[in-house]
């Protein structure tokens, strides 16, 4: 007989560990986790330990705050001792880009609540008089940052878990994973079998080969990290209090920190990476280290020598040399696995003591309540699909390590292992001077050089010099016409008998009728917004989604999720098989009528309006629509036609001025006209908070999911922070996550920002107290660690009334 769960976690690292912890104080304690050997005796068990609330990103901001809040309180709860050192930390800046870095990382520290300063050299040889500072600029300190005891830290929560309810049974391998026909899953373990209606893989540098037993390819990478113990350090013992953890990342790309009376250095080597176990980490395998490569590292451990030359006079005394998980994009994977219904990631992560209580609280709410109260975007493993294959999944882990300690500029693009997935005009935009990005394996092109501009990135935190092409891309689609490759986006058809009734009780909005089209969201049953889509009704009654290249197998899952058995549906995913074009601006109808005989008149063809219209033998759908606010079409059709109807449009636009444009212009031209992205309509947020209930009918018969709590919330006497939209005085634009802030008191955050080239303003969204989100109302920014003025806007400053999309012939 199967022993029955709620959920089972496998593997007791400090991620499974800390997910258990958080699902018993959700009120879930019918969980099990499943170890193997003992807990921590993965990877968790050498790691370094340390936790900083140096992070530009806003979402693993919150993660490492809530981290040192944890391990300061967890042994007052449990008894159990973690050990933690409160001794600070300093990140050094070398560079002028460092410095920025850190200025932006307080800007997003601020917006967190998070201590942090600027310190100059004579202030960090204060704090730190063993440091060679030659060369440093300015040091990010951070007074509350430290380390911890891993085992101890994971041993804590178990106990905690424990304590209310929570099972963990150890010396128990998980042998298989099987699902069920009534939708349970069923593990298969050495000592017997478990029952749950929900599994978490959890299994650390096992967790990709436990995901194939069910057909589910993670694309994570085991790469190999050293750390070195000194002998004891004469200089130390006399010390009055414990020396901060210095973050060198330009000259060690690491970490130096004491250890007791001895020092520790970690290396994250930029030359040579190591993977290893790329068959499957054997079974076998407890408390594992590898040999040292001294050759591999030797380069940054005699700078981290000569930058402490208090360390050279010791010897080593102990190297650990260990495994860690490592994703594509360095993120761990936190959420549902892609194509499985409770089927829950809770993996990949590189940095398991700073992240995992984060990882844990948060993935634990998104389990127990439908969503987490922070956004999961960049964790979902659902923004890998198909494409993420072991090559690609290796290449990128390397490349991600060797990134760990460079600058993350905002819109970092990395080259490593693409193209992946193009669209059949990919070479002639690459011949045109197109920089393209990766969104979901897809190249999209960001910005195209012109007039002897090299077509490179060009990163930094300030406007670079690529804001000269982007400007010129929107002159053109405001005054003339712009065509875009906008292929990555997501594409779904749902047809059948009852796919009117199916689609119509998932979104917010009415549903379409043929020929029409909706913007729309889908929303889970507390009302957050999962994914925003344009619905198309198509002439055979079916219905035609598009969203954001991201949201592909997360919208294609949610509707497959939510698709009656007993319903007649087919619900099929063209992504791929189809391209699509972005035809816009003023002389946008002039060049498409040179293609097609279809009538492209208001009266004929309106906007928001659906056609299928020919152009040279393509069968096109075109939809009246435009991101940018201007007359548009977006056209969506075979991928093999897309070249010959890219060239034909471009022939017909030369007498117009027509120029290729990116997604860099995209992005600048939504922000002048007020239209919300993907930053915005969150997990996090509900249709009232992200000010865009004008696209949600609360009366619609029939309802829709997520109807009621969205009424709750725009009946509520005061929302808990709404979207807001700033102009922001500064020659430096918001990247998100920077505070916002209203007589020195922090009362939100951005979201994301752009400079509006057709209004020369700098823009911004933010997510603020809904007292100060008055139109006029003056506020500050934090940009790049200083305040700047904003003023909360009620309309678009381009084309407010919205009459530009709607010009007729």
């Amino acid at each position: 007989m199967a022993e029955q769960a709620r959920v089972v976690i496998i593997g007791g690292g400090i991620m499974g560990t800390s997910l258990l912890y958080h699902l018993a104080h959700e009120g879930w304690q019918d969980c099990v986790l499943l170890e193997k050997g003992e807990l921590t005796s993965g990877s968790t068990w050498h790691a370094a330990g340390q936790i900083t609330h140096s992070t530009s990103s806003f979402t693993l901001g919150k993660f490492s705050g809530y981290a040192i809040d944890l391990y300061r309180r967890i042994e007052g709860e449990t008894g159990q001792s973690v050990t933690f050192h409160d001794c600070g930390s300093l990140r050094l800046a070398y560079t002028d880009d460092e410095v920025d870095w850190l200025r932006q990382t307080i800007s997003v520290g601020a917006a967190l609540e998070h201590p942090m300063e600027l310190l100059g050299p004579d202030a960090i040889a204060k704090k730190h008089p063993f440091y060679n500072l030659d060369g440093v600029k300015a040091a990010l300190w951070t007074p509350e940052d430290g380390h911890v005891d891993p085992a101890g830290a994971t041993f804590a929560m178990a106990k905690g878990a424990r304590n209310l309810g929570a099972k963990i049974v150890r010396h128990n391998r998980v042998l298989d994973t099987e699902r069920l026909p009534n939708g349970e899953w069923l593990v298969r373990t050495e000592q017997g079998e478990w029952r749950a209606e929900m599994i978490v893989n959890a299994g650390g540098t096992y967790a990709r080969q436990i995901g194939l037993w069910v057909g589910l390819n993670l694309p994570i990478t085991c790469m190999t990290h050293h750390y070195f113990v000194t002998e004891p350090v004469a200089e130390f013992a006399a010390l009055a209090q414990e020396l901060p953890v210095v973050r060198d990342d330009r000259l060690v790309s690491g970490y130096i920190r004491m250890e007791q009376k001895s020092g520790l250095i970690g290396i994250y080597e930029k030359a040579n990476p190591n993977t290893v176990w790329l068959d499957g980490t054997p079974w076998e395998s407890e408390n594992e280290l590898f040999d040292p490569d001294y050759e591999r590292v030797m380069p940054w451990l005699e700078n981290a020598l000569e930058r402490m030359p208090v360390l050279a006079e010791s010897g080593i005394r102990r190297t650990v040399h260990g495994a860690i998980t490592h994703p594509p994009d360095g993120n761990m994977l936190l959420g549902p696995a892609p194509g499985l219904n409770n089927y829950w990631c809770c993996c990949g992560s590189q940095i398991g003591v700073g992240w995992g209580p984060g990882a844990g609280k948060y993935l634990a709410q998104w389990m127990v309540h439908g969503a987490a109260d922070v956004s999961m975007r960049e964790l979902d493993p659902r923004r890998y699909g198909e494409f993420a294959d072991r090559n690609y999944a290796v290449r990128k882990a390397c490349e991600d390590y060797l990134l760990r300690h460079e600058i993350p500029y905002p819109g970092f693009n990395r080259l490593e292992a693409r193209p992946v997935k193009t669209s059949a005009i990919y070479e002639r935009l690459v011949k045109q001077g197109a920089v393209h990005e990766e969104v979901f394996g897809w190249e999209r092109p960001r910005w195209f050089a012109k007039d002897g501009m090299a077509a490179r990135d060009i990163h930094s935190f300030r406007r670079a010099p690529w804001l000269d092409m982007v400007e010129r891309e929107v002159k053109a689609v405001r005054e003339r016409v712009g065509l875009m490759d906008i292929s990555a986006f997501a594409k779904i058809e749902v047809s059948g008998a009852d796919a009117a009734a199916f689609v119509d009780r998932l979104i917010a909005n009415r549903l379409p009728r043929a020929g029409r089209m909706t913007l729309t969201h889908l929303l889970n049953e507390r009302g957050r917004i999962e994914a925003e889509t344009t619905v198309i009704g198509l002439e055979d009654g079916g219905y035609y989604l598009v969203c954001a290249a991201f949201f592909e197998t997360r919208v294609f899952d949610w509707l497959k999720g939510h698709a009656p058995k007993d319903m007649d549906l087919t619900i099929v995913n063209r992504s791929t098989a189809l391209g699509a074009l972005a035809l816009q601006g003023p002389r946008a109808r002039d060049v498409l009528s040179a293609v097609t005989t279809a009538a492209l008149d208001n009266a004929s063809f309106p906007w928001l309006g659906a056609r299928q219209i020919d152009i040279a033998g393509a069968d096109v759908r075109a939809l009246r629509m435009s991101y940018a606010g201007e007359l548009g079409w977006e056209l969506h059709l075979p991928m093999d036609a897309l070249a010959m109807v890219y060239d034909r449009l471009m022939e017909a636009g030369a007498k117009h001025g027509i120029e290729n444009t990116g997604s860099f212009a995209m992005n600048a031209m939504r922000m002048e006209k007020m239209f919300k992205g993907a930053s915005e309509l969150t997990n996090e947020v509900t249709l009232p908070e992200a000010d865009v209930m004008r696209f949600a009918r609360l009366d619609k018969p029939g309802g829709f999911i997520g109807q009621s709590a969205t009424r709750r919330a725009a009946g509520a006497d005061k929302l808990p922070y709404v979207c807001a939209f700033m102009e922001v005085d500064t020659d430096v634009d918001c990247h998100g996550g920077e505070a916002v802030m209203r007589s020195g008191r922090r009362i939100g955050s951005v979201s994301s920002g752009a400079y509006g080239p057709s209004v020369h303003r700098s823009l911004a969204f933010a997510y603020i107290d809904p007292e100060f989100a008055r139109a006029g109302q003056i506020l500050d920014v934090m940009v790049l660690g200083e305040e700047r003025q904003a003023q909360v806007l009620d309309k678009a400053p381009y084309d407010p009334d919205n009459l530009r999309p709607r010009t007729d012939a």
